[in-house]
Parts: C-alpha cells; structure tokens; sequence
C-alpha cells in the first residue's frame, strides 16, 4: 500500500460522529485516525510466507534509501526505521543475509548488529532527545516477531509519559513525524 493509497483510504472514511447520549459537554479535541495501521493489525501487508523473494528486510536494500526508509548501510547489516513504530524513531538493525535465528548469525554479523546498536542508540539521542531505550529481538512468531524469518534488533526510544491511553484503548500510536523527515534526521546525523 502506497502513500498515495493510504491518502484516499482516509478521504473514503466517513466524518467521526459525535459521541452522542454519552454525558457531559462535547470536548471539542479533534479525533485523530490512523486508518494505515488497518493493514498491519489485518496483517494484509505481511509476507505471504518466510521466502527471501517475500521478506521486506529482504527486498529494502534493493531500494533507494528514502523509499526503503533506510538510514545506514554497513557491510554486513543496515538499519532501517519501522514501518509500523512502536515510537517515533523505532529503528531496527538487520542483517542483509536472510537468517531466522540470533544463533545463526556469523561472528560478523554479530559485531556489526552490536555497533550498529550502539551507533543508533547515538544518533537517536543527538537528534530526539530520548530518556531511554528498548533494546530487543523477538525470536519466532510465538516470542512477538512479526517478520520472523529474518531476524532484526528493535531500537525503540521512549520518554518519560510516553505511554499513554491511545495505544491501549483505541490502538492508535500518535506519532509526531513522518517517517521521511525521521530518516533524513537519522541519516544526516549517522553520517557527522
């Protein structure tokens, strides 16, 4: 699904309704919609199965770096924003070769991940400021790996506050940059 594709999606969906016969005065906040996250929730934008030819950790090193919203390339592994962040900035670390498992990976790949982590972990402090981090990978579907054929280290910045109600209850993430400007900040800072 494209930008492009998303943008009518949303123009199509009808104009929120008031919350009518709940009590009290209207708010008057605006309601935000992010009906993009549909596709990943509806898991309509997941691989059909675990083949190379399928895997979009795969296929981003074949594209341009803004189009595959890739922020750095190394040797043996390239970070990559998320397509469906936990926070703003979510970064993964992946190998280029298609390997499932952290015990699979050569002794090369092991060190360019760990770097490669550290790194991030720098430029994301540079450029937004975090309180801390997530760091972690999500070994096999049962473990939370939404891709897990091909194995990538979540780098996910957090703040103080914020968790809030959105993504519990309405399972809307607020995200305050689009990814372009996001990758562009991360990319001019990975290179300085």
């Amino acid at each position: 699904m494209t930008g492009e594709d998303i943008s009518e999606a949303a123009a199509r969906m009808p104009e929120p309704e008031a919350a009518a016969g709940f009590p009290g005065e209207p708010d008057g906040l605006q309601r935000l919609w992010t009906p993009h996250r549909m596709v990943y929730i509806g898991g309509q934008n997941k691989p059909k199965d675990d083949s190379t030819p399928e895997c979009p950790f795969c296929l981003a090193p074949g594209k341009d770096d803004e189009e595959g919203l890739i922020v750095a390339r190394g040797e043996h592994v390239f970070a990559v924003l998320n397509l469906y962040p936990y926070n703003p900035g979510h970064l993964l670390i992946c190998p280029y070769r298609h390997v499932a498992d952290y015990t699979e990976l050569t002794e090369a790949e092991t060190i360019e991940i760990a770097h490669f982590t550290q790194q991030a972990m720098r430029v994301i402090r540079a450029v937004s400021s975090p309180h801390g981090f997530n760091l972690g990978m999500n070994q096999g579907g049962i473990a939370g790996a939404g891709i897990a054929a091909h194995l990538h280290q979540h780098i996910v910045p957090r703040w103080g506050g914020d968790a809030n109600f959105l993504p519990i209850i309405a399972q809307t993430k607020a995200l305050p940059q689009v990814h372009a400007d996001v990758r562009e900040l991360f990319s001019k800072e990975w290179a300085a």
